[in-house]
């Protein structure tokens, strides 16, 4: 096993042990049984060790999302992605909030991934025609939601004692994005518009229209997404 092997194990374990966490570099150093300078030559920092900790713990979790086949209804694997996003996170509660940490001055690669994700179910639902706002604006409500949630039962576990409360958080928040295939858009007035904004350019994304050239596909999805965010509030 190598140096990067041996400090990463070592890390990994410390971690998992840890009553907060966080782990001291000095402590992992010593049960690697390397240096300190062997240490910062291969993660730069802590900061770079703690990320590559959460890159590897989350990986497994990714694997199976990344394996995972798109069933005929998005809407209804946006929340399986949700459940096992939270069976993650409670499973493995300080790599979880390790991911979330402050010490962390850059997002883990698991973290931007993880978004990414997200955001092709989204635009999964969005091509279906039953999400009612951009895949962008969603994907920041729902991953908003799902970490908050996750991080409010790891962090507060006696204010949040009943695991049904993320279900339920769950079902509030995509209800919220989300309309039944062939319904009316009715949400309120000049929703109808931007909501088939998003649809439409979702539809043009998957299957990219040939006659159009790449300067006309660009400038018709930026009309698009214009009108699409015209049914978002001001910020």
């Amino acid at each position: 096993m190598d140096a990067r092997e041996k400090i990463l194990d070592a890390a990994t374990e410390l971690l998992a042990g840890a009553p907060a966490a966080d782990v001291s570099t000095r402590a992992v150093c010593e049960a690697a049984g390397v240096g300190a300078p062997m240490l910062y030559r291969l993660f730069g920092d802590k900061a770079g060790l703690l990320a590559a900790v959460v890159d590897r713990g989350f990986e497994q979790y990714l694997a199976s999302k990344r394996a995972a086949r798109p069933s005929a209804d998005p809407v209804a694997d946006l929340k399986r992605g949700w459940d096992n996003h939270m069976r993650f996170a409670l499973d493995h509660p300080n790599h979880y909030r390790l991911m979330y940490s402050p010490e962390l001055t850059a997002p883990p690669a698991a973290a931007k991934e993880a978004h990414a994700l997200l955001h092709g179910v989204l635009e999964r639902c969005a091509a279906a025609g039953v999400l009612t706002v951009p895949p962008e604006a969603a994907t920041r409500v729902v991953m908003a939601a799902n970490v908050g949630a996750a991080l409010s039962m790891l962090t507060r576990p006696e204010q949040y004692p009943d695991i049904r409360f993320a279900a339920r958080l769950r079902d509030s928040v995509i209800d919220s994005l989300t309309r039944t295939a062939g319904e009316p858009h009715d949400s309120g007035p000049g929703s109808a518009v931007p909501a088939a904004a998003a649809t439409l350019a979702a539809r043009l994304r998957a299957e990219p229209p040939q006659r159009l050239t790449a300067v006309e596909a660009a400038l018709l999805q930026q009309w698009l997404g214009t009108l699409a965010d015209s049914g978002e509030p001001p910020a």
